[in-house]
């Protein structure tokens, strides 16, 4: 027996009691499947006492290389039976996957995989299998996170009892929520980054306004503006309509080295590899403050991250925490410790000092997914 420490806020644990012996996790995306082998009969203990799993093996693949997931365990398996010297075989296993898991069945978004859980179960010997998506996994991920893996943006004021949100940026926009039980947690996954973009002042309207017509579709969802592909078409947003916003002093024109790579994207639309990223470009330039027309697309990005973070806040009521994660965030941390992402959080009217009392933190360990899949796996 063991016990797997939740952490609902920086100080506290809420144990959960499990027997178990040997776990496999998964974090399983179109381009790359990271494999960990956990022995769930010990736990070890970093600088600051968090009990975690103990990590045995860990192991990345390339997803395109395998028909499926099978051969991938399987070629793990042995790759960890070679390096420990023992045979080791997982008797429950967790697979976070990029994509829509629907009755324990999964289609990866980028990939032509099926998967099956009870298929996985029976041709890898593993008595009890769990699909996930990946989004979910971090919620899971995120309640047994050290202060090491964390930056506090407010301190707020914690409730073990309350819910706890999850929201992050990368190629799209997840959302889930988590909720305290008598014995552990659980994690809620949603959609809620498909919900309708919210413009709160002019340029926003605007923005909306050109994605509409750009796209020529009748509504934009938040996904569009906040994520990876938000920071391209706010960029392009601003660079398309300068000549409309010519009074606005602080309009800047485009640089040659990001309208470059940027071109070069719009021309590579539709192929099956890209080889340039706007979107990091665009972001490393503002961090560097080399390019006038990057930092007023990242004040626009940080400022609309910020306003749904708040509105998710709204929502939940999330005194547990509300936790920035995905891929984009670590990446920009000075841009988001800036005042604009808090102001434009907590700047709800009437609702402001409600939000003040919710700790807001951004998740640094970015294989957050991949401890949520041990955590489930644990759990379950």
């Amino acid at each position: 027996m063991i016990s797997i420490p939740i952490c609902h806020n920086r100080g506290d644990k809420t144990l959960i009691t499990v027997s178990m012996t040997l776990l496999l996790a998964g974090d399983i995306g179109g381009t790359k499947t990271i494999l960990r082998l956990v022995d769930g009969t010990e736990i070890v203990k970093d600088s600051q006492t968090q009990e975690r799993l103990k990590t045995l093996y860990e192991s990345r693949y390339l997803s395109g290389d395998y028909p499926d997931l099978v051969p991938i365990v399987k070629q793990f398996l042995q790759e960890a039976q070679e390096q420990l010297g023992e045979n080791l075989h997982p008797e429950k296993a967790c697979f976070a996957i990029a994509g829509p898991v629907v009755h324990q069945t999964a289609k990866l978004t980028n990939l032509p995989w099926h998967l099956d859980a009870q298929y996985l179960g029976s041709e890898l010997a593993i008595s009890q299998v769990t699909l996930i998506n990946d989004f979910e996994a971090v919620g899971y991920g995120v309640t047994g996170l050290p202060e090491s893996d964390l930056l506090v943006l407010q301190k707020g004021q914690h409730q073990a009892d309350s819910p706890i949100g999850v929201i992050g940026a990368g190629t799209g926009l997840g959302q889930c929520f988590v909720t305290p039980l008598v014995n552990g947690i659980k994690v809620y996954p949603c959609e809620g980054g498909h919900t309708d973009f919210a413009p709160r002042y002019e340029l926003e309207f605007q923005l909306m306004k050109y994605l509409l017509a750009k796209h020529s579709i009748d509504r934009i969802s938040v996904e569009r503006v906040v994520s990876g592909p938000g920071i391209i078409a706010i960029y392009q947003f601003l660079r398309d309509t300068a000549t409309q916003r010519w009074r606005d002093r602080n309009m800047a024109t485009e640089s040659p080295e990001i309208s470059d790579i940027v071109k070069e994207w719009e021309h590579q639309i539709g192929l099956t590899e890209v080889t340039v990223d706007p979107a990091a470009a665009i972001s490393q330039a503002a961090l560097e403050k080399r390019d006038h027309l990057s930092e007023q697309t990242m004040q626009l990005f940080v400022e609309s991250y910020g306003a749904e973070a708040g509105n998710l806040a709204l929502k939940l009521l999330p005194y547990g925490g509300l936790y920035i994660a995905g891929g984009i965030a670590p990446k920009i941390l000075p841009l988001l410790e800036t005042s604009e992402f808090m102001q434009a959080f907590s700047n709800k009217g009437r609702m402001k000092p409600i939000l003040a009392k919710v700790p807001v933190y951004v998740v640094l360990n970015p294989q957050v997914g991949l401890i949520g899949a041990a955590v489930c796996a644990a759990i379950f």
